[in-house]
């Protein structure tokens, strides 16, 4: 069985929404309903003294979604993890519309049989 995980770098975000946990919500909730995910259990966010971000983590039947923010930084760290094959994800036009990320660097890795091959 093949899978993908994508890591995730935004840089340029709005630190408002960065440390806005119902703004990420809302993100984790639009790749669960555009990417058919499955979660096994509800998201799990903790919210760092400022100036601190938040970190989110949601476990799915594919694997897992996580999400680390920098306000101070204005930036995010996202990772998701699937076992089973999933389409693109347009990252770049959607965390630019809903963190207002500047820059998206997207690495895909490609998962087969407990080898890690990057994909281009």
């Amino acid at each position: 069985m093949n899978g993908s995980e994508w890591v995730v770098e935004a840089y340029g975000c709005d630190p408002v929404r960065l440390g806005d946990v119902a703004a990420l919500r809302t993100m984790f909730n639009l790749m669960i309903d555009e990417l058919s995910l499955n979660p096994v259990a509800e998201a799990q966010w903790h919210q760092f003294p400022e100036p601190g971000g938040v970190t989110g983590m949601l476990m799915l039947a594919e694997s897992h979604l996580t999400v680390h923010t920098f306000p101070e930084h204005a930036s995010l760290c996202l990772n998701l993890f699937c076992c089973t094959p999933r389409s693109e994800w347009p990252f770049a036009d959607r965390l630019q519309r809903l963190v207002g990320a500047e820059s998206v660097h997207v690495r895909r890795l490609t998962r087969e049989y407990g080898a890690v091959v990057p994909s281009v």
